[in-house]
């Protein structure tokens, strides 16, 4: 087969034993040369790829809890596109057969694909495809480098190496741009303009050898965009130092979601009130301000005395509904009606993310859309 593996760094070691090619090919063309760039979550999708929960350490004392609520995640999804499920092993895949069956979900829409990871958060260390619908191979996949947030939380080997896997199981053409990115730090209109936050990606635990400028010419050219825009703040107990999706989410080409905390006493307020100002100053590619719409955050959210990074800015747009993470709040329902309100052609779905929330994250954290084309 055709040598398809675009890089400017080694491959790991789980790539190399994997049998992948282990050179790259650093003067070829970047995918926006090509033409390739990353869809909108709101375009349509062939499938959802998620990683299935088994880190007990990141639900300390609790991982049996969210096993429910993860199956009615996946029984929504397969109710408009099908589920692809990265898996350690026979006795993993079973496992996770038993909770989708007492669940009722819809077998024949979930697929399984023995890739061990080493935590669950698929928006991070999960493939990000990128399309061209006039090029040869009209799907493309982008292994950005992974280090758990910062080197938080080792070992992420085997995480990092999934997207890899995937374009090989595909034989999808995979480009590797040599520096760390994740999936849920970056937000798309599908026309583009991709916005994130300066606290994650200007973080140095991230990419300490590079300023904005340079990471700015990464994302144009790997994601295939022509604008960046930035926020400053994330949210208090986010261990990612500030993902996007926990504040702001373009819900079509010119229209964010923005999450606001209500409570001028909360440790949030301040911060949300700064992004919300930077967003109105925003101007798009064609000129046009954003129009704006402001969600609510819940109220605090605490388990074993520590600050939860709850938000309902993390919900995920699947084909036919937009899945939100509840949090058996008074709020819960404004939350839900509003951003229905953005979404008139789906139906909004809220799922109790009380118990998975306490792994610091939630359905869109664990989730990676694979674009149709």
């Amino acid at each position: 087969m055709k040598n398809f593996f675009h890089s400017s760094r080694n491959l790991n070691s789980a790539e190399a034993s994997s049998g992948l090619p282990s050179f790259g090919l650093p003067d070829s063309p970047t995918p926006k040369e090509l033409g390739y760039y990353f869809p909108a979550e709101f375009a349509p999708h062939v499938a959802t790829w998620l990683s299935w929960p088994h880190k007990e350490a990141s639900w300390p004392g609790k991982i049996h809890t969210i096993f429910p609520y993860y199956a009615q995640f996946i029984k929504e999804l397969t109710k408009s596109e099908l589920v692809r499920i990265n898996v350690a092993d026979e006795a993993m895949k079973n496992f996770a057969l038993g909770h989708l069956q007492t669940a009722d979900v819809d077998l024949s829409k979930v697929e399984f694909f023995f890739h061990p990871t080493n935590d669950a958060w698929c928006r991070d260390h999960g493939p990000a495809f990128l399309i061209n619908p006039n090029a040869e191979h009209k799907k493309v996949i982008v292994d950005w480098g992974y280090n758990a947030w910062g080197d938080k939380y080792p070992p992420y080997d085997l995480d990092d190496v999934i997207p890899t896997l995937i374009g090989k199981h595909y034989h999808l053409p995979v480009y590797n741009p040599g520096i760390v990115m994740e999936g849920g730090s970056v937000e798309f209109n599908g026309n583009g303009t991709l916005m994130t936050s300066t606290a994650c990606l200007l973080n140095p635990n991230r990419n300490p050898h590079l300023n904005q400028q340079q990471i700015e010419e990464y994302l144009i050219n790997y994601y295939g965009v022509e604008q960046i825009l930035w926020v400053d703040e994330g949210i208090i107990g986010d261990d990612t130092d500030g993902h996007i999706d926990d504040t702001v989410r373009f819900v079509n080409e010119d229209t964010v979601l923005t999450v606001i905390e209500e409570n001028k006493a909360d440790k949030n307020y301040d911060l949300l009130q700064h992004n919300l100002k930077q967003l109105q100053s925003m101007r798009l590619l064609n000129g046009k301000q954003l129009n704006i719409v402001e969600l609510p955050m819940p109220d605090e959210v605490v388990h074993d005395e520590q600050r939860l990074p709850a938000s309902y800015a993390n919900f995920y747009i699947a084909n036919k509904s937009v899945i939100v993470p509840t949090f058996r709040c008074a709020k819960d329902e404004k939350a839900l009606q509003i951003i229905q309100q953005c979404f008139p052609d789906r139906e909004v779905v809220g799922i109790d993310s009380t118990e998975i929330i306490w792994g610091l994250g939630s359905f869109h954290c664990l989730s990676q859309q694979e674009p149709l084309v």
